[in-house]
């Protein structure tokens, strides 16, 4: 019979909730240091009476089953499979495998969005399985033996995303309660095993593998920790988990005794047997080679010993004294195996030139040392340290030990000398002096740790200072040698205050809160003074790499490491209140700061990431209580961070005015990249000389760089632009101001376009700024007009059309006269230079008839926009005045308080009314045709002259006649119906003619003149094509008028006509007639 765990839901029987398990309420229970910490019952459980019990196990049963619960070990995973798909995805991370995954996760989304709960998790699956075969494909993996566990590695690990995935939908849970639990096991079952191999890997591909094992046994320590140390299920609701005789069961853990049991396997002997399968030819060729077989099953035991204080040991015995004689027993054995090894190994070759004693006492004291030392620490993390007897043992063993390592290191513990006669060379006493730093400084910090004496410790750091102060200086004083661009006595002063103030903050972090502010700013001291450091000998490669190829200096991996530790560091003690959040701020930005220098090599890129991290992260970090933002932050604070003002400040509005702002700058700065004088960044004359190499110069000549100052006008304009918009600017309530303000934006954007596009036509210059001028005039005033504007705006958009032909007719005769005068052509031949100046021209030209079109375009926009509006306003007030007739008629008066409030509201209308617009405004539809018609034809000029005459720019171009408003004077009969009449219209036209004119350019050659014969072929084509050109007017005609009269049309009429355009598609042999026909 299947267990009830794994029974369909249908078929499970009633499981009472009396007898159910134990909650907890974190996953953090089980680390307090001891097995009671999940053995003991909770104290304030409390079990209800049968009969209340009974009462409401219907009620309480149905509410369990229909209330999903949250799977609460997402960041525990996400810590192993979020780098693990990072892996993958840069081991097979072709474009099809990204497109697949994209396309697959943006449809679950969509059908999770549309409800679609089961068809979000089939999309997931599928875009998983889709991409793994996409991965296969695409990898750089060859078919072989040895690329075939990889694989099989690869796919397991996508199989356990998609199980993560599967975890996060709830409706699973509540169709299927016991799947979830099975999926949760088979997470914390194989993600351990999956993700520690996975980064393994990863890791020998970057660094080798000569170490290879060592990697692969921290891996398994974290992961070991994170999931084997036992956890209670996500998915038992607090019903069903109880206390059963003050211990908690074991169907409520996630792992069960086999499964922890091969965690511990694999832990203890993976990275043993991966080491001997790789080095299995040096096994047994040295003492170091015999020592990592050791080291590789005993560090892996000791860390076990250690877990075992959380629970780890569950599954061998429940009982604590059992458990704490393995521990002893084991450790101690552990201990001194690990301890051999790691002299042979790491302490006598790579430190062996620091121990001054000679051998065999070498040996000794290093064993004593590190023995004695390993022996106290563990003593005293085990919660061995607790009467009078064991402080007494745990005191002598520091004093012998710090003895013993000071006599390792060469510390005088005795100085002697002899006294002598200079004249009779005779020695006549001698003198010796006992020091004994290196013990009373060992006996201060066990009196600290047994008698948490505070002084002691202080003393401990001033002894200890000294001593290293004084190994420092024996050791790398005196050496002529520099460092990271300083010399190496500069770099022993920073290390020596680094090391005073690591020994320091423990000290400082448990004096009493009011001295709080002391641990900070030790903290962030230290924080300071490794980022100098690591930012010196990390980011002068071109120092410390010179002759050290082979060797670095400072690996990649240290900058990680020390990141990773310091904020560990910061966290924890802002989680037992040892520092305030300011701190925790400024500490995680410095510590994030130098992951920078893995990515970008500068000089000062550790403290430009550190003031960028201090701008933008004071939302996520620094105020994360949103309930208190008035006491805590003013509105100027969000002026340039996007969290603050999203997180804090979003109703706020003069913020995220100020924000856009400042954004915009940004980017600007971005995309422009103005000169600017003062930069962090160093740019060398060579570097710019290089641009142009001498290949580049013997063909084009030197190219004159231009001028850079004209980007800081168009990042004036867009940002004064911003600022008006946004109101910043408040142009809308004051004439004067506005006035100004659209004469400046005329100036800057008229010097920009003439400085950055007619730099030799300075005659044109003037013309060009007063151009820009008039429309940045016409433009503000008639989106915000004044009392007097309506009667000026005409005279301004007059001047602004008759400056257009004026400014293009002379843009070619000033370009001639400056090009011809100056000579520049040198020795180039007459058709050369006539050559030359035409095409300068040409271009000029085409510029400006670009500038007029967008100025022209721009200004119909702005138009049609205003009678837009104008026609809203109106509509609104005729709404409103029916529906003030409409309520007076229903009641006599209105109340006092209404009629106060529609005098306030009429006090604070403009002058310039709607009414008022309506009178003096009527030039506005006149003005907006004229502006659309030349833009039109600025715009067939532009496609003539670019295209040679496409037809298919034209049903681009066309639309531009929306634009077209309802006038008195030009298009008097336009009307709403008819606003698509004038694009369909042109287009026709437009066709006909160039379809006239291609024919045209078919039968007449040239000098030669006409080629119509009767007879001939030409006179054959015209009149074929002429012919064919003259059956399309009908269907054209129809349409035409449809459009215009917007009416329907007798089907009969254009299937009789649409039979007549396929003589022209199909017998044509002219290209724009058929594009006609069609």
């Amino acid at each position: 019979m299947m267990p009830p765990e794994l029974q369909p839901r249908s078929f499970r029987p009633y499981i009472s909730s009396s007898v159910s398990a134990p909650s907890f309420s974190s996953p953090s229970s089980f680390g307090n240091g001891s097995r009671d910490s999940y053995l003991n019952p909770n104290p304030s459980t409390v079990f209800s009476s049968p009969s209340s019990s009974s009462s409401s196990s219907s009620s309480r049963s149905l509410k369990n089953r229909l209330s999903p619960f949250t799977f609460t070990y997402n960041i525990r995973i996400a810590i192993a499979l979020v780098p693990c798909a990072a892996i993958l995805l840069d081991l097979g991370g072709s474009p099809t495998v990204f497109a697949t995954l994209t396309l697959g996760l943006m449809i679950s989304y969509i059908l999770d969005s549309l409800n679609l709960k089961p068809g979000a998790f089939l999309a997931v699956w599928l875009s998983l399985l889709f991409a793994q075969i996409a991965f296969f494909f695409s990898a750089s993996l060859r078919l072989s033996a040895t690329s075939i566990p990889l694989a099989l590695l690869c796919a397991e690990t996508n199989f356990l995303i998609g199980v993560w995935a599967s975890l996060q939908f709830k409706w699973i849970q509540i169709e299927n309660p016991s799947i979830v639990l099975a999926l949760e096991r088979l997470l914390f079952v194989c993600v351990p095993l999956a993700a520690s191999s996975l980064f393994t890997w990863a890791t020998v591909s970057a660094v080798g593998m000569n170490n290879a094992a060592y990697y692969l046994v921290c891996f398994n320590c974290l992961f070991y920790w994170l999931y084997s140390v036992p956890h209670i299920s996500s998915f038992k609701t607090k019903q069903d988990v109880k206390y059963h005789g003050g211990e908690v069961p074991d169907d409520n853990l996630i792992l069960g005794p086999l499964e922890s049991c091969i965690h511990t396997l694999n832990m203890l002997f993976f990275p043993l047997l991966f080491h001997v399968a790789s080095h299995h030819s040096v096994l047994f060729t040295s003492a170091a080679s015999v020592s990592d077989l050791f080291l590789l099953f005993f560090i892996p035991f000791l860390f076990q010993l250690y877990a075992s204080t959380r629970g780890a040991l569950w599954w061998v015995t429940k009982n604590p004294h059992q458990l704490h004689s393995i521990r002893v027993v084991n450790g101690a054995i552990a201990l001194v195996v690990v301890v051999l090894c790691l002299e042979i190994r790491v302490v006598f070759p790579s430190f062996g030139r620091y121990i001054q004693v000679p051998p065999p006492l070498n040996y000794l004291f290093v064993t004593i040392t590190m023995l004695g030392g390993a022996a106290g620490a563990a003593a005293f993390t085990m919660g061995m340290v607790s009467d009078a007897f064991s402080s007494v043992a745990f005191t002598i063993v520091s004093v012998i030990v710090s003895a013993a390592a000071a006599i390792v290191v060469g510390f005088p513990i005795v100085i002697s000398w002899w006294d002598s006669n200079p004249t009779c060379n005779v020695y006549l006493n001698s003198i010796c002096i006992f020091l004994p730093l290196p013990s009373v400084a060992g006996f201060y910090l066990a009196r600290f740790f047994t008698k948490k004496s505070l002084p002691s410790y202080f003393a401990f750091v001033v002894l200890g200072s000294l001593m290293v102060m004084w190994f420092v200086m024996r050791n790398y004083w005196d050496l002529n040698i520099w460092l990271a661009g300083v010399s190496l006595k500069s770099f022993c002063k920073l290390i020596i205050g680094n090391v005073v103030l690591a020994m320091a903050i423990p000290g400082l972090a448990i004096l009493p809160s009011k001295f709080r502010f002391l641990t900070e700013v030790g903290l962030i001291s230290h924080a300071l003074l490794i980022c100098h450091i690591e930012n010196r000998i990390f980011n002068y490669s071109s120092i410390y790499y010179y002759g050290f190829e082979d060797e670095v200096m400072y690996p990649s991996y240290m900058v990680i490491v020390t990141t990773l530790v310091g904020l560990a560091v910061a966290r924890r003690l802002s989680v037992d209140h040892r520092i305030g959040q300011m701190a925790v701020w400024i500490l995680t930005c410095l510590y994030s700061s130098k992951l920078a220098m893995l990515l970008l090599t500068s000089k000062s890129v550790v403290w430009m990431s550190a003031v960028l991290l201090l701008a933008v992260s004071p939302p996520l970090l620094l105020y994360k209580d949103k309930s208190r933002t008035a006491s805590k932050m003013k509105a100027w604070q969000g002026l340039a961070c996007v969290p603050i003002v999203a997180l804090h400040f979003a109703h706020v509005l003069p913020a995220k005015r100020y924000l856009v702002l400042v954004v915009a700058m940004g980017l600007l700065f971005i995309l422009m990249q103005p000169p600017i004088p003062l930069s962090w960044t160093y740019r060398s004359d060579l570097i710019k000389a290089a641009r142009q190499s001498a290949d580049d110069i013997s063909i084009y000549g030197f190219v004159a760089t231009k001028p850079t100052w004209p980007s800081w006008l168009l990042i004036l304009s867009i940002l004064l632009t911003l600022a008006a918009v946004t109101s910043i600017i408040p142009i809308k309530y004051m004439v004067e101001l506005r006035a100004f303000y659209s004469v400046a934006m005329g100036i800057a954007l008229g010097i920009y376009i003439s400085a950055e596009y007619f730099l030799q036509a300075h005659l044109l210059h003037a013309l060009i700024v007063v151009t820009m001028v008039c429309a940045s005039v016409f433009v503000v005033f008639t989106h915000f007009p004044s009392a007097s504007s309506t009667k000026v705006l005409p005279w301004v958009f007059a001047l602004l059309v008759a400056l257009f032909p004026v400014t293009y007719l002379l843009e070619g005769q000033v370009r001639i006269k400056n090009i011809l005068g100056d000579g520049r052509f040198g020795d180039m031949g007459e058709e050369e230079k006539k050559l030359t100046t035409l095409l300068a021209i040409e271009g000029a030209k085409t510029s400006l008839l670009g500038l007029y079109a967008a100025i022209f375009m721009l200004i119909a926009l702005e138009i049609k926009f205003e009678l837009a509006s104008l026609m809203r306003e109106k509509a609104s007030e005729r709404a409103g005045i029916r529906h003030n007739q409409s309520s007076q008629s229903s009641s006599g008066s209105f109340l006092p308080r209404m009629r106060f409030m529609q005098q306030r509201r009429a006090s604070t209308v403009p002058a310039f009314t709607i009414k008022r617009m309506a009178a003096e405004g009527a030039w506005m539809p006149a003005v907006g045709n004229v502006a659309t018609v030349m833009c039109f034809a600025i715009c067939l000029i532009l496609n003539i002259n670019l295209t040679g005459g496409s037809n298919r720019a034209i049903f681009f171009l066309a639309p531009i006649l929306l634009l077209l408003n309802q006038d008195s004077d030009f298009v008097a009969g336009f009307g709403d119906k008819q606003r698509y009449f004038p694009v369909t219209v042109v287009i026709s036209a437009y066709l006909v003619l160039t379809a006239l004119y291609s024919i045209w350019e078919e039968v007449w050659h040239g000098n030669a003149g006409w080629g119509l014969q009767i007879g001939g072929p030409d006179w054959f084509f015209a009149v074929k094509n002429l012919a064919l050109l003259i059956l399309t007017f009908p269907s054209h005609i129809l349409f035409n008028r449809f459009v215009w009269s917007y009416k329907k049309q007798s089907d009969w009429t254009p299937l009789l006509t649409l039979p007549l355009n396929l003589p022209s598609v199909i017998i044509t042999m002219c290209l724009r007639l058929g594009f006609w026909g069609f």
